[in-house]
């Protein structure tokens, strides 16, 4: 059964600067909610959600059958510090995180690995957003 969308993260979902056909890396998935519904505004696009959690994947797996059919949603189980892009992986337009400490400000070793590795896994024009702000902020990477 998929899970319903909580406001404040309908909220973050639509302040996204989405466009149709985008390449989007979540980080720090949870259950899917979220890449779900980035999915569905992104129309012919991917997203490949991520979690660290193997409980939250085989979660956001289970509530996400139709999507995961399309070919146009993955999940993986990997922290973003050890997130590298798989031989012929596209760079990914844009990446996201809500409630990941590695990348706001609860683990600073931990973000300036994953703020690396995002650099290498976005696109020349990619952009990261995190959730704070009213309701994001947008990290600058000066990417790789």
């Amino acid at each position: 059964m998929t899970a319903k969308i909580s406001p404040r993260l309908a909220e973050i979902v639509e302040a996204l600067p989405l466009r149709p056909g985008m390449r989007v890396l979540e980080i720090g998935c949870g259950p899917g909610v979220a890449a779900r519904a980035v999915l569905h505004r992104i129309g012919k696009g991917h997203v490949l959600a991520i979690d660290r959690s193997v409980k939250a994947i085989d979660q956001a797996i289970a509530g996400s059958t139709a999507e995961l059919a399309s070919g146009r949603l993955e999940f993986r189980c990997i922290a973003i510090e050890d997130f590298i892009l798989s031989q012929g992986e596209r760079p990914y337009d844009m990446a996201f995180a809500v409630r990941v400490g590695a990348l706001d400000g609860r683990h600073p070793k931990a973000g300036r690995i994953a703020l690396d590795r995002l650099r290498h896994v976005l696109s020349k024009n990619g952009r990261l957003f995190i959730d704070g702000g009213n309701p994001l902020t947008e990290v600058t990477l000066g990417v790789a």
